[in-house]
């Protein structure tokens, strides 16, 4: 079994850029750097989908409020169960 190549970030820019520029198909872009033709184009839609973050000057999102409200839920379950086995060790 061929053994799985890793590509450093570098690399997978310099491709993506490559192909966001437009001067050569993807399946030439493939070819002279040896990859399967899906690969450049995941690496070229994850750099356009990524493209709104280099802007965002370092600030990062915060949680979504769908995830602030399953993690108070998850508390409120821990608080519960934590009452419950509390009261069965005083008994």
């Amino acid at each position: 079994m061929a053994k799985r190549r890793n590509f450093t970030d570098q690399f997978k820019a310099k491709v993506a850029l490559e192909a966001l520029r437009g001067d050569k198909t993807v399946q030439e872009i493939a070819a002279k750097h040896q990859l399967h033709p899906n690969q450049v184009s995941t690496w070229k839609r994850q750099a356009v989908d990524g493209m709104a973050d280099v802007f965002s000057g370092g600030r990062q999102s915060g949680p979504t409020e769908a995830e602030v409200k399953e993690l108070h839920a998850k508390i409120g379950r821990l608080a519960v169960e934590n009452d419950f086995l509390s009261e069965g060790l005083k008994r």
